[in-house]
């Protein structure tokens, strides 16, 4: 069966993934990586969406086992903790875009 315990740290694993990528891209500001600004963004969006889909793996798996005590004080934290990584994700990647895209026009 499942082990529930790898599907948190997976998802956070890639939830930290997600917000690494852009940050990184931001902070390593080099002419020659400036086309690669997009797939960063595409790899952080999909790190974010492999992290999300974990979290709905557990949240099934919690169903299966009818394990509503366990699905019933989790959720809640689960719910902010997705929106947070969600909308911070989409900020970050937002940002990268803004930024890479005025230093394209300007060159």
């Amino acid at each position: 069966m499942i082990d529930s315990g790898w599907l948190n740290i997976g998802s956070f694993v890639f939830g930290l993934i997600a917000w690494i990528l852009p940050v990184g891209k931001l902070l390593r500001n080099n002419k020659q990586g400036n086309q690669k600004w997009f797939t960063f963004s595409v790899m952080s969006m999909s790190a974010c969406a492999v992290s999300l889909c974990f979290q709905i793996i557990e949240i099934y798996y919690l169903v299966t086992i009818e394990d509503w005590s366990a699905l019933s004080d989790t959720i809640g934290f689960v719910t902010f903790a997705a929106t947070v990584l969600l909308i911070v994700t989409i900020i970050l990647n937002t940002i990268t875009l803004m930024v890479y895209r005025d230093k394209k026009q300007s060159t």
